[in-house]
């Protein structure tokens, strides 16, 4: 039997060790401040290891989601009940750490696995019952920019380029519609996708708290080999490491990325930058909720497996990622699904707007 170690070596990565320990720390105050610590020691040897090659993201798809989850009830508009948020693809470059040419991606959410989700599935039902529902909903609140395929082809890149997939947490993914299971075709060839442990365990056998949010039999054909499982956090090579930012689920994790401009960070714990620094949001109830129970987070909130992990683990995004060239204000921090930034959402409309992240040149595998 293959443990989460022999994973890591065969594809050149390895863990970290600087976050060894940190969410066991008890009282839930120290382990805050652990976890703090850890992020800082980490960042130093993390951006000296060198940076990634190349890195693009692209805008897949938007989708409908609840306000009331995306800042943890703070934001209370009658009129707006539903915004949209706008998934996007990174595909990622880098060399792992035996030196071989990799090629990783991001998010790639294909929207029809998405919508067998029971959450999607209901608000389709939902929306159908009411004259006009459907078009009402796909007019306003669905937008399709791109299939997960068509970006590859769009990059120069084929499917068998392609060596890692990777999504942040399982909510609303179908394993069957990347991997392939006999009906569905592998969307990349041959690659394998990285999960952590815990979240493949919670596909395996849901708690009805998680049920709404996952593609049931999800991975009913899928190989178990296509998966490469692995504990906590772990980096890929220089300048891209996965972080375990566990709370939104128990397996989610975050990508960490260095570039020229820095350490950008991407993750679905918050829907736009005004979830990481409340302080500085214009949307309504944001700051206040910052102000009022004093927390330097506001949580996206469709899930709260663990509301202080969630939060810690925010934190932890805050201090890896660096602050923004263009605005320092505001850090690089990219979220995976983001607050669609339209004028028929106002007043919730992100208060900052990264727009993707850009560097270095796509290349096809030469060997």
């Amino acid at each position: 039997m293959t443990t989460a170690q022999d994973d890591l070596t065969a594809i050149g990565a390895r863990p970290i060790p600087e976050f060894d320990g940190v969410h066991d720390v008890w009282p839930r105050g120290k382990r805050l401040a652990a976890v703090r610590a850890a992020a800082e020691a980490y960042k130093s040897r993390f951006k000296a290891q060198g940076q990634v090659k190349a890195v693009k993201s692209v805008d897949i798809a938007a989708a409908p989601y609840p306000v009331s989850f995306a800042f943890h009830g703070a934001v209370g508009v009658p009129h707006l009940p539903l915004i949209a948020m706008i998934n996007r693809m990174v595909v990622v470059q880098y060399d792992d750490f035996d030196g071989r040419h990799r090629t990783l991606v991001f998010e790639p959410t294909v929207p029809a696995g998405s919508a067998e989700a029971p959450f999607y599935a209901r608000l389709l039902k939902l929306a159908e019952k009411v004259p006009g529902g459907s078009l009402f909903a796909n007019a306003m609140l669905v937008k399709y920019y791109n299939e997960p395929g068509d970006v590859l082809a769009n990059l120069g890149l084929t499917p068998d380029d392609i060596d890692f997939c990777t999504f942040d947490h399982l909510h609303v993914q179908d394993p069957r519609r990347i991997l392939g299971d006999g009906e569905h075709a592998p969307l990349f060839g041959r690659a394998r996708m990285l999960v952590h442990r815990r979240e493949l365990a919670t596909l395996e056998d849901l708690h009805p708290m998680q049920w709404a949010w996952y593609v049931q039999d999800g991975l009913d054909g899928v190989d178990p080999d296509a998966f490469v499982r692995f504990d906590g956090d772990v980096e890929l090579g220089p300048g891209v490491a996965l972080l375990w930012t566990p709370g939104h689920t128990d397996g989610n994790h975050s990508l960490a990325v260095n570039t020229p401009d820095g350490v950008w960070i991407s993750s679905e714990n918050g829907i736009s930058p005004d979830n990481w620094q409340p302080e500085l949001s214009r949307i309504p109830g944001v700051r206040r909720y910052h102000r009022t129970y004093g927390r330097e987070v506001c949580p996206n909130a469709n899930t709260l497996e663990d509301s202080l992990d969630q939060y810690d683990s925010m934190v932890k995004e805050k201090v890896m990622a660096d602050p923004c060239r263009r605005d320092p204000r505001w850090l690089q921090i990219l979220p995976s699904t983001e607050l669609a930034d339209w004028r028929r959402f106002w007043p919730v409309r992100p208060t900052h707007v990264h727009g993707g992240i850009d560097y270095g040149t796509i290349t096809r595998r030469t060997t």
